[in-house]
């Protein structure tokens, strides 16, 4: 019996048995079409973990007979590189050497610059992988050398057909059937969230787990949940899964998509994360509702504190009902566009001073009657409001905020365009 994690006995052999990645692999890609043509430009591979990066890699060796050093930027020195690149004048490196690195991201400047000799005369071919953006973290003189190739999540449906083909070697293996009920196999292959090395690190837990009757091991939904609960929707904090989780919450709120919404709010809870969704909330409130309806600043805050003292699982209720009542409030950008125009002048240098009736009474003291404020009180006059200039002289036409076309900002500009009227 082979002892090797799933992940590895089913490691595809060759393109077409790669899960997922259509966008590079299917035939007729840019990327699909170079890799045949057996000239392997310098790559780097971005995704998240399990998607693919590294098997792709290999079957790129493979298919170009190139001597493959596989090095992990987390434990690889400088020394590893040169000791590879040693070989590239030998008759190890005949054929070309080929350098994987992974996690390039956790090589600093100097270890990423040794590598740009090399890189650029021909003498090796680069291919890293990083599950971080690598605009961020890769070396830029280096990165200008690459052409950066992004791998994406697979789709349930691509995970699921890796699940399948685990059961069926396991089985093919033992001598058993695995008889796996179909909402085990789906939920096997949701909880992985595009993974497929967590489904089959799951699946190789089963396997120890469950014992044969008659040659047949059953697998119910109940025990895959016990395996999987765990290690569902978690996600690393610093990662740029979570920005990318964090927009994505937002973007929902302010697209008006309470189910899109309630669903980034769930994969945050299901982490443990209550302060960041807490966070944008409160900002969606304030950017993107705004104007339309002030009050959603102070219920949002509220469903927030609430959410802080109650802790999980209860936090989930007031953040939920915070989601649901973002999502479906008016909108309202007015604020965001007025104090940007705004800061847009004052960057520019633009609007110094003040019109003299806007300074403090008691700043020139006694030259104030000789001088003249004339500030008008606005309550003094009908409608607390009198024609006065308040902004600076250059900018006295400007305009910076423009109502927006919902119930609450309309009946404001109504009421003043009413007053000012007369």
């Amino acid at each position: 019996m082979n002892n090797s994690p799933l992940a590895a006995l089913l490691r595809p052999e060759t393109l077409d048995e790669v899960f997922g990645q259509q966008q590079l692999l299917a035939r007729g890609q840019v990327f699909r079409e170079a890799i045949e043509n057996g000239r392997i430009p310098n790559m780097i591979f971005y995704g998240p973990s399990g998607v693919g990066k590294t098997t792709v890699a290999n079957i790129i060796a493979k298919r170009s007979h190139m001597q493959l050093y596989r090095l992990n930027a987390t434990s690889a020195s400088i020394q590893d590189i040169k000791n590879a690149i040693e070989d590239a004048g030998t008759l190890l490196g005949i054929n070309g050497v080929l350098i994987y690195l992974d996690e390039i991201q956790y090589f600093n400047k100097k270890q990423q610059q040794s590598l740009l000799e090399v890189v650029e005369n021909g003498d090796v071919t680069l291919i890293a992988s990083t599950t971080e953006n690598p605009y961020f973290y890769v070396y830029k003189a280096l990165l200008s050398r690459c052409t950066v190739f992004e791998f994406h999540a697979l789709k349930w449906q691509d995970v699921l057909q890796a699940v399948e083909r685990a059961f069926r070697l396991l089985g093919e293996q033992q001598g058993v059937v695995y008889d796996v009920a179909e909402d085990a196999k789906e939920w096997l292959a949701q909880s992985a969230g595009g993974d497929v090395r967590k489904a089959l690190n799951a699946i190789d837990f089963l396997d120890v787990a469950i014992n044969p009757v008659d040659g047949v091991k059953k697998v119910t939904l109940d025990q895959v949940k016990q395996v999987t609960a765990l290690s569902y929707g978690t996600y690393d904090r610093d990662s740029d899964e979570h920005f990318d989780l964090a927009s994505a919450l937002m973007k929902s709120l302010r697209g008006s998509d309470p189910d899109a919404a309630l669903h980034y709010l769930a994969r945050f809870l299901e982490a443990g994360d209550i302060i960041t969704p807490a966070r944008r909330l409160l900002c969606s409130a304030c950017e993107d509702i705004g104007l339309a309806h002030p009050q959603a600043i102070a219920v949002v805050n509220a469903c927030v504190q609430a959410a802080e003292r109650l802790g999980l699982p209860e936090a989930q209720l007031p953040l939920a009902e915070a989601a649901i009542y973002l999502a479906t409030l008016p909108k309202s950008n007015a604020g965001v566009m007025a104090i940007g125009a705004a800061r847009a002048d004052v960057q520019k240098g633009l609007g110094k001073g003040f019109p003299r009736s806007l300074q403090n009474v008691h700043y020139d003291s006694a030259e104030v009657e000789e001088k003249g404020q004339n500030y008008l009180y606005p309550h003094d006059f009908p409608g607390h409001w009198v024609e006065q200039q308040y902004l600076p002289e250059e900018l006295k036409d400007r305009r910076y905020y423009v109502p927006q076309d919902n119930k609450t900002e309309q009946a404001a500009k109504q009421y003043w365009d009413k007053i000012k009227e007369k």
